[in-house]
């Protein structure tokens, strides 16, 4: 049923909360292939300061590298359980990539954390997870962090 699965992350407990759900659909269904897909957003210099387009460059790449290697460290422990995992590093907005990513790599399945927001915080922050759910082209399993321990 599902060949290829999507698994957002971003670095937190909270989204690491939903790799649970991972594990069960991947075994239960014996899931060949899960991504492990982390977004780093385009970094600007701190206010105040002015950027040398040679820092911006070399802070990007540290950042991508501190992805990679948490990402790596995530696939591991999941191949250790007899997951096939694979890592994605990709620069831009997080829901905008996960949903072309998505459309891009015909994935059949995102699974999600939310990370709980409510009221004034989820209006001026947003909420990636519902916009990964009214948007995307495959079925998307979102589960908030409580739920998901």
């Amino acid at each position: 049923m599902y060949k290829r699965i999507l698994v957002p992350l971003d670095g937190s407990e909270l989204s690491e909360s939903i790799l649970k759900h991972v594990k069960a659909i991947a075994t239960g269904f014996s899931v060949p292939e899960v991504i492990l897909l982390r977004v780093v957003e385009i970094i600007g210099p701190p206010d105040g300061y002015e950027t040398t387009e040679d820092w911006r460059r070399d802070t990007q790449k540290k950042v991508e590298a501190a992805a990679t290697g948490y990402l790596s460290q995530v696939a591991a422990k999941l191949k250790q359980e007899g997951i096939a995992a694979q890592t994605v590093v990709v620069r831009g907005r997080a829901a905008e990539e996960i949903l072309d990513y998505a459309k891009n790599n015909q994935v059949d399945l995102v699974i999600m954390s939310t990370h709980g927001r409510s009221g004034v915080s989820r209006w001026f922050v947003g909420s990636i997870a519902e916009r990964v759910v009214r948007c995307c082209v495959a079925p998307v399993l979102v589960a908030s962090p409580s739920v998901c321990r």
